[in-house]
């Protein structure tokens, strides 16, 4: 007689949440992205979540899918919009590694690639032609981009040409105009009222030192300062930069204190204002950035940064006078922003009634999806119930 062994099955109640999302490279940052109805609504809950996911805070992200540094700790989320005009919306939040923070103030121009690509994967919206183009608005700022990604054939085309320093090898390129950057954060594109503030910073750990800045914001709020003004030459790389202790106790000061001058209040805990110094350009472009994010300093420019570095360029009586080599001509200017790994070039338009005043920014990106699935967080941090 056959004997059949009975093997129990046990059917365990599942311990963590699955929550779908691409992980993608956007421009030179890196992150998941998720359609916000797959998040928590309230939002100390989608902050724990996010925290959960990217594995901080810790300063190797390991128990998540973050990478160890601020811009490979970024995060998309994106919603179909009900707004006249608007068919996409953006919000980006900004993780750090080893902190237990989620800032949505500030936008990320370079995660903004990733946001129609990951709209036509998951198929919340399809393919206009050979390219497609929606608009976006970003959530964080509330500034709009009409952004253009090549479908041949109703699929998003990763492969191509397109190179961007700070991003390996060349992919297909993802056309970028954002309209009506200025005051993003702040209170208008020059938010102390001038386009050159002196400043005394006072601190601990070194004597104090004076010093001419530009408070600017056209899409990021930036302090932007001559790099010889700090006791730098602009030139150093990303590892001496980050490697100079007193250099950062001194651009922190300048940071802490400036900020309130600029109506931000205190920004302590912040991602903002970013620093940028700046030198004379060394490729032939219209200067040189070294630009800190804002204790980090980063190994390119931020996308919205090189808007905000070209305006300044192109406005009189920003510190970038004599500093940039550039001949205006009529007609859209470009501007070659160089930094540690190449150069940003921005194309910008300009009000022909106030020539100073950039109506339009224009910049090409690119993107690629990495990776399609679930990311799992604890049940502790979400239970994946909605409180809508």
């Amino acid at each position: 007689m056959l004997t059949i062994a009975v093997i129990p099955i046990l059917i365990e109640t599942a311990m963590q949440t699955a929550i779908p999302c691409l992980l993608m490279r956007g421009g030179t940052s890196k992150g998941p992205f998720f359609r916000a109805t797959d998040l928590p609504s309230d939002l100390p809950t989608r902050d724990r979540v996010l925290l959960a996911a990217m594995g901080s805070p810790d300063k190797r992200q390991i128990d998540g899918v973050g990478g160890a540094h601020p811009l490979t700790s970024k995060v998309g989320i994106v919603s179909l919009s009900d707004k006249e005009g608007i068919d996409l919306e953006f919000l980006f939040a900004q993780l750090q590694p080893d902190k237990d923070t989620v800032d949505t103030t500030p936008n990320c121009g370079n995660m903004l690639a990733g946001v129609v690509p990951f709209a036509l994967e998951t198929g919340m919206v399809s393919s206009r032609g050979e390219t497609s183009t929606f608009r976006v608005l970003t959530l964080n700022t509330g500034m709009a981009a009409d952004i253009t990604v090549q479908t041949p054939g109703g699929q998003v085309e990763y492969e191509g040409s397109a190179r961007i320093d700070g991003a390996p090898g060349s992919s297909a390129p993802i056309e970028i105009s954002f309209l009506d950057t200025a005051g993003s954060v702040c209170s208008g594109l020059l938010p102390t009222g001038k386009p050159r503030d002196t400043v005394t910073v006072t601190g601990e750990g070194f004597e104090d030192f004076t010093l001419d800045v530009t408070c600017i914001d056209n899409g990021m709020p930036l302090v932007i300062f001559k790099a010889a003004d700090v006791g730098a030459t602009g030139l150093e790389t990303v590892a001496e930069l980050n490697a100079d202790t007193d250099l950062k106790r001194r651009i922190e000061a300048l940071r802490l204190q400036i900020s309130r001058t600029m109506g931000l209040g205190d920004v302590s805990a912040k991602n903002y204002p970013k620093m940028t110094l700046i030198a004379p350009p060394q490729h032939g472009g219209a200067l040189t950035t070294r630009s800190f994010i804002p204790h980090v300093c980063h190994d390119a420019i931020g996308v919205l940064a090189a808007v905000t570095v070209g305006t300044a360029v192109k406005m009189p009586g920003t510190v970038c006078d004599g500093v940039a080599q550039l001949t205006q001509g009529a007609g859209p200017l470009t501007v070659s922003v160089e930094h540690p790994t190449g150069e940003f070039s921005v194309t910008l338009d300009s009000d022909p009634a106030h020539p100073e005043v950039v109506t339009k920014a224009a910049l090409l990106r690119t993107a690629r999806l990495l990776m399609r699935g679930e990311v799992m967080v604890p049940r502790s941090a979400w239970d994946g119930r909605r409180q809508d």
